[in-house]
């Protein structure tokens, strides 16, 4: 517990009651935008991480693979009332999880050979391109009736699982934009896109979980890049509001979810930028 030494109680509960608000806005937009929380838990964990003084080389890492590891059960809670609601699209899931988990095994592996600053940059950059299109497309038709054919599919497939593992999300992120823009109606996407989360989240954790096992200077009780203090206070949370975010996204116009959805990328975006130069 070396890390925490030095700092006050008070700053310790502000540290607890800020783990326990991310993972109740994350369980949130899980729900109501099929994003998995990652979004939200990265960029916040790694600024936590900066404050506590945790080694440049790691952090990132750790912020990414917590995130991945506390999308397991909120990605199964979230995929669980969307397909009660009728939200999720079963047969086009199906077709995509093998692909998912090729993507998967290529971006844990990819992440063990990464610095934490390239992960940094990775993440920023296709949030910022995501929310750029999910803001100017609001009103756009899609650019295709339908979704590719083999192999396109299946490499949408891949490419979603790849950079999802690497940015530490639970492929809502990516997914939702490219299934709207191919014609699936946004609630159906979201739907879906939670169920992809649990296909993600779980090789993904268990990749950073082993890159991480002998790594030094993670933050305390931290297994691989799996930090289990953040775990334990941000699942509990996650858990409890991603149904009331799946109730919402039912109740939401598909144009409120858009904007919504770019907004909050557009912020994540320009804080992990400003991370990276600083």
């Amino acid at each position: 517990m070396e890390l925490l030494s030095g700092y006050s109680l008070p700053w310790l509960a502000g540290l607890v009651v800020a783990l326990a608000i991310t993972g109740a806005i994350a369980g949130l937009l899980a729900g109501l935008l099929g994003v998995g929380g990652g979004i939200v838990i990265v960029p916040v964990l790694y600024h936590l991480f900066t404050l506590l003084g945790v080694d440049e080389n790691v952090k990132m890492h750790v912020a990414v693979g917590t995130s991945l590891a506390t999308i397991i059960p909120t990605s199964f809670i979230s995929a669980k009332s969307h397909k009660a609601k009728g939200n999720l699209d079963e047969p086009l899931f199906k077709s995509l999880v093998l692909p998912l988990f090729i993507g998967v095994v290529i971006g844990s592996f990819a992440s063990g050979y990464v610095s934490g600053n390239v992960l940094s940059i990775v993440f920023a950059s296709i949030a910022l391109l995501v929310a750029a299109n999910m803001a100017f497309r609001s009103k756009a038709k899609p650019v295709a009736e339908s979704l590719p054919r083999s192999p396109f599919k299946q490499m949408m497939g891949t490419f979603i699982g790849g950079f999802s593992t690497l940015m530490g999300i639970g492929g809502g992120t990516l997914s939702v934009p490219i299934l709207n823009a191919f014609n699936v109606p946004m609630h159906r996407a979201v739907g879906t896109a939670a169920a992809i989360g649990m296909v993600i989240s779980i090789p993904g954790a268990i990749g950073f979980l082993l890159n991480g096992w002998n790594v030094e200077n993670t933050p305390p009780l931290t297994i691989g890049y799996i930090n289990l203090i953040g775990f334990a206070l941000i699942v509990p949370m996650t858990m409890w509001m991603a149904p009331v975010g799946a109730r919402m996204a039912n109740a939401t116009t598909a144009a409120r979810l858009k904007l919504a959805f770019a907004f909050f990328l557009f912020i994540t975006a320009v804080r992990m930028f400003y991370g990276v130069l600083n």
